[in-house]
């Protein structure tokens, strides 16, 4: 008796390829399956739409650096290889990131007089990676890549001409490869070694089996991170690629290397130059863990090369406490005081860094002067985490903490130089209410060339700029802030029909700045305003709209309530020329993110403004106006958990009640037809797509994008989620569609990138489920998008992505029947 076998596809074809399943569960492969497809011609035009150029102002606010950006990169670009090392992507052709966007061509714009001028010397085939202004703005120096590893180049404003600076190759792998140190004469840079062995290959045959093992302890959360090393020769592989030489390079060329060959992740110059702050990974390697939680050795170097000291060992962090607060015990993020000649600083976390600890220190800031023979001081005790500091000068710092449980921030005024000063109190509210957001101080490079805050003449204020958010929508600010009386006197304030935000402070006064300016219809363009003056402000830029077929697409924010009274918002797009009241309601599609908040007066703050350029983004659902669809773009979908409550207890809840309370309110307005809405979203939003279907009919067919749907995936936590699996079972359950796919009975398009390097949103999670549904036999699409990621970025996939879109809502939304039949109560 012989047997006959039926072969089956290999996985990888079976997931590279787009497959349906109709409702008898049968699936079918398209016709020309396994090639990308192009979308209706109004669609593909948005993708293809030029772009405008990158607006680099430079330190001295005379000149400002015009970036052009080209269109998308092909997926032969995209489709290079790539490393995937402890949670770093390698280009190992460049030995930098992986980027797939570049500058192509430079142009200077003189601020004063308006006139521009365009770079000569650039390279033929420019590929401009990162760019930095000298301080003296002189100089830009920038990186450029080629088959043969990352050049550094260097563009001598005055002649508006480029040149490379030197033959020798940075090392981009964690950082730009260069920055300016101690003024506008030189660059530190990272350098490939010379002489460097041979890339080590991975054995053929395996030597061994890969193994974990855990000695036990406390318990830990560990999310679920991607690319993490698999084996022995993945970690020299990565050893490979981080080896690392430091050296300065003057503006002529002049290249002196520095010290010995490194595994480094960071090297930071002291603001004199005299030191170098680097930091080596050392082994054993986690194969869970992303390198930045490897243990490290941190040292201090002389600029000739010579060690000076270590500054600490710090251990693989395996093991933190459990919340978003936890950070591991002992010294921790070292950096230089950016107003001082050669002063570390640090962090000192108490209480074992433990949040659930209840005790009046969480953190020290900590700092000491070179040469290092004096006992360290003692800068501040803050009571919740450390998240930042601006430096000024020895009377002045900014320190600003928060506390994530309560959603706390506060700003304090340090007084850095001066002994026994007590920190004084700014700014404090809750990092989820944008109203009471006071901004955020402007800062300008210091006699260093570093990042400082900018203060007013008499050193008695500094500036904050921020979005105004109100109940009227966002108008952005200019504030002058005295630091003595705490009150601010604003400048400037964004006025209607305009969103128009500050991009720079071009006098020491604050009195004449350059904004961005932009309506619903006209592109941002850049202006010279003066305070306190009656002229119209001067044009800098005049940039056309990229895409003036859409002119004449109506925008609105529109609010409205939820059951429980919370009050929501959302952006409503109508076509050019469509009337409601004349042509009757659309077929709509809805795009959403949820959102935790603590309070339910945070939950229903506005976001967004009317006067904002309506932005066409190929990744955005507006695409769809050009097809005739309604859009709501990011109506609110607040879970609230107030007090001791978490949101996530009343998850399903919740999101029920905002999707009903939109889905009500854009019927009521007459520009949706209740029965043809879609609803869909990216990451958070496509796990939101698949419980709303999954626990209400209130949408005709639903578009996930690179989501997760099975939360026991995901058991350290997720997304706001502190808790783990075993704390909160039921919620996990409860939260995960994938236990309710038996409940979708409208069409799911699911897309996914196949190389996803979001934490949590692994590929296996769209697999999966479109496994369940398909054998459910619900109308379902997995697409598997080649050599894509958490976002996607090669033209043929986002071509690819809008046709499978624009067919699903073609298919199931727009040309299905308006009466539902024998549809379900929209609630489940």
């Amino acid at each position: 008796m012989s047997l006959k076998l039926r072969l089956l596809p290999p996985l990888f074809l079976l997931l590279a390829n787009p497959f349906i399943a109709d409702a008898a569960g049968v699936k079918q492969a398209d016709p020309n399956d396994g090639a990308y497809k192009m979308p209706p011609p109004e669609l593909q035009a948005i993708v293809d739409a030029p772009r405008g150029p990158n607006f680099k102002l430079g330190p001295q606010r005379k000149t400002a650096l015009l970036i052009a950006m080209p269109g998308l990169p092909g997926i032969s670009e995209v489709a290079q290889p790539e490393l995937k090392l402890a949670g770093l992507r390698i280009n190992p052709r460049t030995r930098a990131a992986s980027q797939f966007e570049f500058g192509v061509n430079l142009t200077l714009l003189d601020v004063a007089s308006g006139k521009s001028r365009v770079v000569e010397g650039l390279p033929q085939h420019p590929h401009i990676a990162d760019t930095s202004w000298s301080p003296d703005e002189q100089w830009v120096a920038f990186s450029h890549w080629t088959d043969s590893g990352v050049e550094l180049w260097l563009l001598d404003v005055k002649k508006a001409h480029a040149s490379r600076l030197m033959a020798d190759k940075l090392n981009a792998v964690t950082s730009a490869g260069f920055e300016w140190n101690a003024g506008s004469e030189r660059l530190f840079v990272r350098l490939l070694p010379l002489h460097q062995p041979a890339l080590p290959s991975a054995p053929f045959v395996p030597t061994g089996p890969n193994t974990l093992e855990t000695k036990g302890g406390k318990i830990t959360q560990n999310r679920t991170y991607p690319d993490m090393l698999k084996s022995s020769a993945d970690a020299a592989v990565l050893d490979w690629e981080l080896q690392t030489q430091l050296g300065f390079v003057t503006t002529k060329g002049e290249l002196h290397r520095v010290g010995p060959v490194m595994t480094l992740t960071k090297a930071l110059p002291s603001p004199d130059g005299k030191l170098i702050l680097t930091t080596q990974i050392r082994r054993p390697y986690s194969t869970l863990l992303p390198i930045d939680r490897f243990a490290q050795l941190i040292e201090l170097w002389d600029k000739q090369g010579k060690k000076v000291k270590t500054v600490a060992e710090r251990p693989m962090r395996e093991r933190l406490p459990t919340g978003s607060d936890a950070v591991q015990t002992g010294p921790r993020d070292f950096g230089w005081r950016n107003d001082k000649l050669a002063t570390l600083y640090w962090l000192e976390a108490q209480a074992g860094g433990d949040p659930e600890m209840h005790v009046k220190v969480h953190d020290l800031l900590m700092q000491q002067a070179a040469p290092f023979d004096s006992p360290a001081q003692r800068l501040m005790e803050l009571g919740w985490r450390f998240s930042s500091v601006q430096w000024a000068n020895d009377g002045l710092a900014l320190v600003t903490e928060s506390w994530w449980k309560t959603r706390d921030i506060r700003t304090w005024r340090l007084r850095p130089g001066v002994n026994d000063a007590k920190p004084e109190l700014l700014f404090s509210r809750k990092t989820e209410d944008q109203y009471a957001n006071q901004g955020n101080p402007v800062v300008e490079m210091n006699q260093f060339g570093l990042p400082a805050l900018k203060l007013s003449p008499d050193d008695k204020a500094i500036y904050l700029a921020g979005v105004g958010a109100s109940s009227e929508g966002e108008r952005p600010f200019l504030d002058k802030f005295d630091l003595s009386s705490k009150q601010a006197v604003r400048l400037f304030h964004s006025q209607a029909p305009y969103y128009e935000q500050v991009v720079g402070i071009l006098n020491d006064k604050g009195t004449s700045i350059i904004t961005s300016r932009e309506s619903s219809d006209e592109r941002p363009n850049y202006y010279v305003r003066e305070l306190g003056s009656t002229e119209a402000p001067r044009a800098l830029t005049n940039f056309p709209n990229p895409l003036p077929q859409l002119k004449g697409i109506k925008k609105q924010q529109i609010r409205y309530t939820r059951a429980d009274g919370v009050e929501l918002s959302a952006s409503l797009y109508l076509p050019a020329g469509y009337d409601p009241k004349r042509d009757g309601p659309r077929p709509m599609l809805m795009w959403a993110y949820p959102r935790e908040y603590k309070t339910a007066d945070a939950a229903g703050q506005v976001t967004g403004s009317a006067y904002k350029y309506n932005r066409i983004s190929y990744s955005s659902p507006m695409v769809m106006l050009a097809r005739g669809y309604t859009v709501l773009d990011g109506p609110s979908m607040p879970i609230i958990g107030e007090g001791k409550r978490e949101p996530n207890d009343t998850y399903l809840d919740q999101l029920k009640m905002d999707a009903e309370a939109a889905v009500d309110e854009v019927v009521r307005l007459g520009v949706a037809d209740r029965n043809r809405i879609a609803i869909g979203g990216h990451s958070y939003g496509a796990f939101m797509t698949a419980n709303l279907l999954a626990h209400t009919r209130l949408f005709r067919a639903g578009i996930a994008r690179s989501g997760a749907y099975n939360r026991t995936l995901t058991p350290f936590g997720f997304q706001s989620e502190e808790r783990n699996f075993w704390q909160a079972e039921k919620v996990y359950q409860d939260m995960s569609p994938f236990n309710f796919a038996n409940q979708i009975k409208d069409p799911l398009l699911l897309i996914h990138g196949e190389q996803d390097n979001n934490t949590g949103t692994f590929p296996l999670q769209s697999e999966r489920m479109y496994q369940a549904l398909q054998g459910l036999g619900t109308v379902s699409r997995l697409v598997m998008l080649p050599n894509e990621s958490h976002s996607y970025r090669a033209r043929e996939s986002i071509l690819h992505m809008l046709w499978e879109q624009d067919r699903w809502l073609e298919t199931y939304v727009k040309n299905a029947r308006s009466d539902v039949g024998g549809r379900e109560d929209s609630n489940r």
